[in-house]
Formats: C-alpha cells, structure tokens, sequence
C-alpha cells in the first residue's frame, strides 16, 4: 500500500479505479480527468456497452488510450451526514473495484480517493475508510500492489498524516 501525489491517468498500472456514478457516463471530479485523458468516444462506447453499474459494484472497460489496462469503474454511495451505512457502503466500493482488479488479474492499481469533499463524505474520514478498505484487501490478497493516488498537496499530507503509508516506489 503506497501514496502517490500526481495524476492517475498517467499512472502505468494494470489498472485504475475510476469514481463512477450507476449509469457509467462522464461526471464531475476524478470520472471527468479519466475521460478527458482516455479515447472519450472510445471509453464511452465501453461503458454503454455496460450498462449500468449498481451502487458499491464494479465493473471494468479497457484501458482507452490510458497506459493501464483496464479502468475499473465503481458506482459510489451519497452522503447524508456520516450514518455508519454510508461508511460501509464506501468501504465496499474500494473492496468492490479491488476485487474487480482482482479478477481481471491485475497485480498492480492505482485508486483514487473516492466519493470525498464537495457533496461528499469529508475528506479525513473518507481516507479513514480508504486506508482501512485497501489494507483490509491487500491483507487478504499481499500480491497486489495499491496505490491511493491523490491529485492535490494538501490531501496527500493528510493521508501521510493519516494513514501513515510510504510514497510509492518511483
């Protein structure tokens, strides 16, 4: 489990974990850096061919141009105020897109903090729940490398603060 502070559409990986809303089209946030730096056309084509993504699954379309192989997309939960559910339901988006990464025998993601800050859990406790998924996951399977990929300074010295983990290997 590593840190990185950079751009996820340029991370070279198996693959990447997208924040995607149930019906897989382009949003605000880290969903519209994904689709702005892939083949757009392409990755939609992908996720009309989809359908549908349920709240707190997974699902997975090629990498589009990305230097990944696979984007796997997950759909995220609302946040209401911080109800224990929303909490497990986040966690199970992380478990959720790393099994995914899993099955496609991907040995190496990188996963952006999901579903947090504006109109969404708060950051601080949405790299509780992250930190805790991931090394619930990398427990259970210690063949798979994670990186939380974080695109702002400041989120990244939370997490350092927070979770503690190493900088990813250059």
């Amino acid at each position: 489990m590593y840190l990185y502070l950079g751009d996820i559409t340029r991370m070279e990986t198996d693959a990447i974990v997208n924040a995607a809303g149930t019906d897989l089209r382009r949003c605000p946030g880290i969903c519209d850096a994904i689709f702005a730096a892939a083949d757009t056309e392409e990755l939609e084509r992908a996720c009309r061919k989809l359908g549908r993504c349920r709240i707190g699954q997974a699902v997975a379309t090629p990498g589009c141009g990305l230097p990944c192989r696979y984007i796997i997309h997950v759909a995220g939960p609302g946040w209401y105020g911080g109800e224990p559910r929303e909490r497990f339901l986040l966690a199970g988006c992380y478990q959720n897109a790393l099994h995914k990464a899993y099955l496609c025998s991907c040995r190496r993601v990188a996963v952006p903090l999901i579903f947090s800050g504006d109109c969404h859990m708060p950051r601080a406790a949405s790299l509780r729940v992250a930190g805790a998924a991931i090394a619930d996951f990398c427990q259970r399977h210690p063949s798979m490398e994670v990186t939380l990929v974080l695109y702002r300074q400041s989120i990244y010295d939370m997490a350092k603060r927070i979770l503690g983990w190493e900088d990813a290997p250059s």
